[in-house]
């Protein structure tokens, strides 16, 4: 309820107030700073859309959430930036789009411009009381101060009285790590599991998903306990309630892969009766409106009341400063832990549309912490025998430059439309729209992060990009025409190898890779003297593809005592990929692992990673 007008406030303000009410309707839909709507974020972790109940799947159990859908707004269009975390939640902090700001790679730690605020600080600078329980996981620095508390008891119930909150809840019980150890009794029946098309039925999958779909439950769980303690505390008729997942999952093809599966996130949003006129869907409604992480922090922003700064590239969907629908959603995926990769994906309310800008690296690349599931050894295992069919092998394999699916008649994205004439105009379409996101949003997740890191170190990447130094444009070609898979692009990849730019000539290499392109030895062979090490990375990868075995493993062999952590990992993806012939960098690579590695380390141990996993595939 509104508060009453005090006793002592004079009756021409009175009279003046009402005035203006009366005039200006609009207005007094806005929260008053005297009546602001509290947030409530409850966030789990690693799940997508198809793991919950009330979006369809009946072996979920999540009552709970069900029940809270049916009195809320559930988006049947919400979507992670990238499909895993930190990227994700870099995006949802600050508004801003990772490969815009250079913190698109899996825990890097590049510096935002000065200028962008993790967004809880404009409103504790408003007056919010403003927590986070307890992860953060933002892929950049720390800005402590955008909380009020943040760890693991931190809670809105410390505020002054009467003081508005804004609190994050994080609930990790559905995490990835939850599967590492295999339960040993389950709830959900392993052999009633959906197991999705792409996936072999093995004994371990199916002990998985039921296991993680157990884990879903608990997170059901913990959310009522969440909701009910809102409701004891007499705030929820005072709340706005978001529940939504950092990004989908979270079995193998899923988190760190750029499908429905890994981008589509649940979103359910309940705006109280006295808010309600906040939203433009109706509560207990579904809303097929298009949404991404990039949106969340202005519409936090709109729907409190405070005006969203220019720089964010996100558009409120709630609040008094709602923008028109948008028309696609964005994803990204850049370095995902030790395996690097590179892909982009447009979005709309039928297809999405990936573009693989490094499409020689197989899907399944090997990930440490992917691989402590136990059911991807068992599908890399059945690979090996050879005991797949065609979708559940392609997996282990390269990846076409395109993929276009139908995501309402393929919800598993396992049809491939890309090469299909009847879908030339939606495929034409997208790829415009990729392209000129690209260009618009100045993505520097081209540049090699071996540059990307040495650059940061002095300039924020976004600065950087806007300063005339970065020829995105170029830049952005060439690693277009590296990835097309088209023969008749290597004379132009061949001439831009000795490109003045390095990242145009790391790209240059990369397509000689991809293309086996002959023609080009002698000049890549020149890139082994190359200023950057990063293309002579690039090259010496390229070199190995053309049957120069001795000087490409000579070369990453030697690029292994660099003293840059980004072009150790780089030259460790590409001996991965050499089998028996990465042999004699097998004691540079053993060099690098710690005496007493922690299983743990994470941040600036990929490379010790990859390595372990070099020497371990090397020595079998």
């Amino acid at each position: 309820m509104r508060r009453k007008p005090s006793k002592n406030r004079m009756p021409f303000v009175q009279m003046t107030l009402c005035l203006i009410v009366l005039v200006f309707p609009v207005l007094a839909k806005a929260p008053n700073t005297t009546d602001r709507p509290n947030i409530l974020w409850i966030v789990s972790e690693d799940n997508n859309t198809s793991l919950i109940g009330c979006y369809g799947n009946p072996y979920a159990t999540t009552p709970n959430i069900d029940r809270f859908a049916k009195e809320s707004i559930l988006y049947k269009n919400a979507f992670s930036t990238a499909p895993v975390c930190a990227p994700s939640r870099n995006t949802l902090i600050t508004g801003m789009y990772p490969p815009s700001l250079g913190t698109e790679h899996m825990r890097s730690t590049n510096p935002v411009p000065s200028f962008v605020k993790f967004f809880p600080a404009y409103l504790r600078e408003a007056g919010y009381y403003t927590t986070n329980n307890a992860k953060k996981d933002y892929n950049t620095v720390d800005q402590v101060d955008a909380w009020d508390e943040s760890s693991a008891k931190a809670t809105y119930k410390n505020r002054k009285p009467g003081q508005p909150f804004f609190s994050v809840f994080n609930l990790n019980v559905s995490h990835e790590s939850s599967l590492h150890e295999p339960a040993a009794s389950l709830q959900h029946d392993p052999e009633k599991a959906p197991i999705p098309p792409y996936h072999p039925k093995t004994a371990e999958f199916k002990h998985d998903w039921a296991q993680y779909y157990d884990k879903v439950e608990e997170m059901d769980r913990q959310f009522h306990k969440l909701l009910n303690e809102l409701q004891e505390a007499g705030l929820a008729d005072n709340t706005i309630v978001f529940y939504y997942a950092d990004n989908g999952g979270v079995l193998g093809r899923s988190k760190r892969f750029m499908y429905e599966s890994g981008l589509h996130v649940p979103l359910v949003v309940h705006l109280p009766k006295k808010y309600a006129h906040l939203a433009k869907a109706k509560p207990g409604s579904q809303t097929d409106q298009l949404v991404t992480f990039v949106d969340f922090a202005p519409t936090i922003l709109s729907l409190v009341g405070i005006k969203i700064p220019d720089y964010m590239q996100g558009q409120a969907f709630l609040g008094t400063q709602q923008k028109p629908e948008r028309a696609y959603a964005y994803g990204f995926r850049g370095r995902m832990d030790e395996a690097i990769d590179l892909s982009r994906s447009v979005r709309d309310k039928r297809f999405r549309y990936i573009r693989n800008y490094l499409p020689h690296r197989i899907y399944g690349q090997h990930l440490d912490y992917l691989w402590r599931a136990p059911s991807i050894p068992s599908w890399e295992a059945e690979f090996k025998a050879g005991r797949l069919n065609e979708v559940q092998a392609r997996f282990w394999q390269t990846k076409p430059a395109e993929e276009l699916y139908d995501v309402i008649a393929d919800p598993d994205n396992v049809h491939n439309l890309a090469t299909d004439p009847k879908y030339a105009r939606e495929l034409i379409r997208l790829r415009k729209a990729n392209g000129q996101w690209l260009r618009q949003s100045q993505d520097v997740g081209f540049i090699p992060e071996a540059l990307l890191t040495r650059i940061a170190e002095k300039t924020p990447l976004y600065d950087y990009a806007r300063s005339g130094r970065y020829n995105r444009n170029r830049v952005i070609e060439t690693a277009t025409l590296a990835s097309s898979r088209n023969p008749t692009d290597g004379p132009e990849l061949t001439q831009r190898l000795t490109d003045s730019d390095p990242v145009v000539r790391y790209w240059a290499a990369t397509g000689c890779t991809v293309l086996k392109r002959t023609s080009a030895k002698t000049a890549l062979t020149q890139r082994l003297q190359d200023d950057e090490e990063t293309v002579q990375v690039a090259a010496a990868e390229a070199l190995y593809q053309l049957g120069e075995t001795d000087e490409a493993v000579a070369a990453l062999k030697k690029a292994l005592a660099s003293s840059s952590r980004s072009v150790r990992l780089q030259a460790l993806n590409a001996l991965l990929t050499l089998g028996p012939a990465a042999a004699p960098a097998l004691e540079a690579a053993r060099a690098l692992i710690p005496k007493n590695p922690s299983p743990n380390a994470v941040n600036d141990a990929y490379d010790v990673r990859a390595a372990q996993n070099l020497v371990e595939t090397l020595e079998k």
